[in-house]
């Protein structure tokens, strides 16, 4: 039976990486099955993990559900039946019910964002086996679920992201516990005896998709050589761009479970637990975004944890893409009624106002990376030895003028670097007399993808 309670604060539970050969299963392996014994046993615990976390929604990206160059589709209707009779077993068949209300919900958001995906072209009720293998698996030990099936598309990088992001704000506004599954296998050019032969750039993508999982890194997929991508003869990869959109915005823990490929085509499967959000990275992020996509400030909401409404500080908002600076704006001591408020401000301000770079535009909202620095007073000191990079930022000023650099910033490692470059921020000479003081934040950031 389908839980049909909404009211509890649910949101997106888990994340699998998983391949889909027919073969795994023993009906049509036959034996076979056992020459990749380590992926039937990742399956065996990815379907226990999914048990155990009760999703009341399972979202599945799939290459073989029907797909358009540019168009993501979106199964619609009430349920849909799948058999593996196309490969020879007449006996192993499946039903699932699709969560229309889910569905509804994804399409009008991607309409309201223009994005190309919903539930035009051609439907089939017959499930494919890029969905069937993994529920065959998950469907043995959990039940109590609705689907969701979407296809890969032909769609840039971007568009695959935003379309992620989409359903990323779609899965919080639902109030479900939701998984998302992205079936796809790696290579299918590993050996030169496979079905497929054998191309040199097969194995440079197997290994760069099972780093990016093992270091939890998966902002690199979108830097990957698109000629790799292409010439290793993949499925899996526009599945695994729309997963990173949709865990783009949380703190993640990749748990990498497998890795094979003795049929020539690559097989990996991996467990992405979805950890705490912090709520201040969490603001500054959502302020930002609802700014640059509708040029509105975010409202307060009084659901914000007490300190974020009650508490004052200077706060300083900083973003990051691929690693480099983006835009960084704050406030030395508050300006604002309540942190939460410090918070929204800065967020705008360091998308939009840095001087230093162009305003964020809308297409870079996924690749961006936060994190929220609340100062603590400050304190004057009279020599360098009172400072500590890691643990101190710094404060110079005179009458008129004033440089802030926070602490523990890559390539800056002595106390005497935080001087120099915060007295050439606030355009004071090293040789004049000035005002010295440090002071420590609470940081609080993003996990990197």
């Amino acid at each position: 039976m389908y839980n049909e309670d909404k009211g509890s604060d649910t949101m997106l539970s888990k994340a699998y990486i998983v391949p889909h050969p027919p073969i795994i299963l023993s009906e049509i392996g036959r034996g076979q099955e056992r020459v990749i014994q380590n992926t039937v046993n990742a399956y065996r615990m990815i379907a226990h993990d999914i048990a155990s976390a009760k999703p009341q929604t399972i979202v599945v990206f799939s290459p073989h559900a029907p797909s358009y160059r540019d168009y993501i589709q979106i199964s619609d209707g009430a349920q849909a039946f799948g058999s593996f009779e196309a490969f020879g077993v007449k006996d192993v068949d499946m039903k699932v019910l699709y969560d229309e209300d889910f569905v509804d919900m994804l399409c009008h958001a991607a309409a309201s964002q223009g994005l190309p995906a919903g539930t035009l072209g051609e439907q089939s009720q017959t499930l494919d086996h890029g969905t069937m293998v993994p529920l065959h698996f998950i469907l043995q030990e959990y039940t109590d679920f609705r689907l969701v099936r979407i296809s890969v598309s032909g769609l840039d990088r971007d568009t695959q992201v935003a379309f992620g992001n989409c359903l990323r704000r779609v899965i919080d506004e639902s109030q479900r516990n939701v998984a998302v599954i992205a079936s796809g296998d790696l290579s299918h050019k590993l050996k030169a005896d496979g079905p497929y032969g054998f191309h040199p750039m097969g194995p440079v993508f197997d290994e760069q998709i099972v780093d990016i999982i093992k270091s939890n890194d998966y902002a690199r997929l979108l830097t990957m050589d698109e000629q790799i991508i292409e010439e290793s003869a993949n499925c899996g990869y526009p599945a695994f761009v729309m997963l990173y959109g949709v865990l783009q915005a949380y703190p993640i823990d990749s748990q990498f479970l497998s890795y094979e490929g003795p049929f020539g085509v690559g097989y990996a499967t991996a467990i992405i637990s979805v950890l705490k959000k912090d709520p201040y990275v969490a603001l500054a992020r959502e302020s930002l975004e609802v700014y640059i996509r509708s040029h509105t400030v975010l409202p307060l909401r009084k659901s914000l944890p007490k300190d974020l409404l009650t508490c004052r500080g200077g706060v300083f908002v900083s973003l990051k893409k691929f690693g480099e600076l983006r835009g960084c704006i704050g406030t030395i001591a508050p300006v604002q009624e309540n942190l939460a408020q410090e918070i929204i401000s800065n967020a705008i301000s360091a998308g939009t106002r840095d001087p230093r770079f162009l305003p964020v535009e809308e297409k870079e909202l996924p690749y961006l990376e936060y994190s929220v620095d609340v100062l603590k007073e400050a304190e004057q000191i009279d020599s360098l030895e009172q400072l500590d990079v890691r643990r101190y930022g710094v404060i110079v000023s005179d009458e008129h003028r004033r440089g802030l650099l926070l602490p523990d910033l890559e390539g800056v490692d002595t106390p005497l670097q935080q001087i120099s470059i915060a007295l050439n921020k606030a355009g004071m000479d090293p040789d004049e007399p000035f005002l010295l003081e440090r002071f420590e934040v609470v940081r609080h950031h993003e996990c990197r993808m």
